[in-house]
């Protein structure tokens, strides 16, 4: 029998930094949005990339069974002038017993953190400190 990993495959992807002020509006949450493509190596190792307009990572990670099983991979690259480099750590939503549409959108949800300062993409503006961390989710595209 052949196994499928739950986590391979191409997902929409939303980031929200963590803020508990609840006067800022949502959209000004947003820390970043692009596509997420998940790919296996290996039996227990992950490759990949994430990115969105102007910035792109590749990703090395791995998962664990669970319940709810559990991803973890980093994100490097160079964007602009600089390295980018972002640690994720998420986990598939179980299945909710009543629901009608998760089986065909399956989920994860996880945190985020930079793990080293970078500029923009652009080159300009100031330094993006490391250690902000935000929260993510991903929907299974296809």
């Amino acid at each position: 029998m052949k196994y499928e990993n739950p986590f391979v495959g191409t997902w929409s992807y939303r980031s929200l930094m963590n803020d508990p002020d609840l006067s800022i509006a949502f959209n000004d949450l947003q820390f970043g949005i692009g596509t997420l493509k998940i790919t296996a190596d290996s039996f227990d190792t992950l490759g990949g990339t994430i990115g969105g307009q102007g910035w792109s990572l590749n990703l090395r990670g791995s998962f664990g069974y669970g319940s709810p099983m559990q991803i973890r991979f980093q994100g490097k690259g160079v964007v602009g002038p600089a390295e980018w480099i972002y640690d994720y750590i998420g986990w598939l939503v179980p299945v909710w017993p009543n629901s009608n549409s998760q089986l065909e959108r399956p989920s994860i949800v996880g945190s985020i953190v930079r793990t080293v300062p970078h500029q923009s993409e652009t080159g300009t503006g100031p330094i993006h400190p490391a250690g902000v961390v935000a929260s993510w989710y991903a929907v299974r595209a296809h």
